[in-house]
This record gives C-alpha cells, sequence and structure tokens, in this order.
C-alpha cells in the first residue's frame, strides 16, 4: 500500500507533485531508502543517488473482482496515465518509451532500475528530459501492477541523469 490509497486521481494535482519533485534535492551519495508515511508505514518515496520514485495515484484494491469490474477498473487507470501523459507532453514535449521488459528475466543491479522492480514499478516508462535547465531533471511516470489482486499504482520518477533503456 502507498500514502495515496483512497485518494481520487486528480491530473493537475499529480503534476503538482512531479513539478514540486524536481525542486527537492536529489540525493549526492548514500545508500537508497524506503520513506513511509510515519503512523501507518505505507510508501511515500524511495530515494537513492540521484533519484527519487514516488506514488502519484492508487486504486482500491482488486480482491475479488473480475471480469467487467476488473476491465473497467484497469481501462481507469490507464485513462489517469493517459491523462497525465498528455498534460506533461503539453508542458516539455514529445516523451519517449523505456521498456521495462528486460528487467523480469534479468534483475537490473543499478539504480533506479533497481529501486524500481523492488518496489514492483515495472511498468513502461514514459520519459522526458531533461526537463529543467537549471539542475537537469529528467522525469519518467509509469502504470504498475505487481499482480492481479494488488491495485494500480501510478509512479513519478525524476532523476538527474538520463533514464537509458535496460539492456
Amino acid at each position: 500500500m502507498t500514502a495515496r490509497a483512497g485518494e481520487v486521481f486528480d491530473t493537475d494535482r499529480a503534476v503538482s507533485d512531479i513539478e514540486a519533485a524536481l525542486l527537492v534535492s536529489l540525493p549526492s551519495s548514500g545508500p537508497t531508502t524506503d520513506e513511509g508515511e510515519p503512523d501507518t508505514g505505507e510508501w511515500t518515496s524511495t530515494r537513492g543517488k540521484g533519484f527519487m520514485l514516488f506514488p502519484l495515484w492508487e486504486s482500491k484494491d482488486l480482491v475479488g473482482v473480475y471480469e467487467t469490474e476488473w476491465t473497467d477498473a484497469e481501462e481507469m487507470a490507464e485513462g489517469h496515465l493517459t491523462a497525465l501523459v498528455a498534460e506533461l507532453t503539453h508542458r516539455w514535449g514529445p516523451h519517449r518509451t523505456v521498456t521495462m521488459g528486460p528487467a523480469l528475466w534479468n534483475p537490473p543491479t543499478e539504480e533506479p532500475f533497481r529501486s524500481l522492480v523492488a518496489n514492483d514499478c515495472l511498468g513502461d516508462l514514459t520519459v522526458w528530459g531533461p526537463v529543467t535547465e537549471s539542475n537537469a531533471r529528467w522525469v519518467a511516470v509509469s502504470l504498475n501492477q505487481c499482480d492481479g489482486d494488488a491495485p494500480m499504482i501510478l509512479t513519478a520518477l525524476i532523476t538527474d541523469s538520463p533514464i537509458d533503456p535496460l539492456e
């Protein structure tokens, strides 16, 4: 579960969260750490050398959801991603896709991909960058689901270096 569980998706809020994250200092060294809500421990972000990964939205739990209801939930989540990608493309221009497919059979050892896999963020990355001039940042968003009953999670990744395809 993430700290975004139960929130209604709002494209403007998601964009605002991404823009705020672009202003945050990224770690220049040290271990990768997961951060959570103090009271619940629900995931709020993962930070490591040169990157920050965080949830933007989480669907309801899909345990016991089948057929039409599951399809509707999936279409709604994909619609959220599509709306966010459209808004970010409007702001930053064309994007590119970095597939997470290779991570399924060859777990990456380099960050931020290692943290993406560790947090079950295996959805393809939609990437822009650099999107800032003063501190050269790259942004990626993705829609993720670790298994058929788990919630769908829309995440953002901010890095201080290019997000290159996995090999």
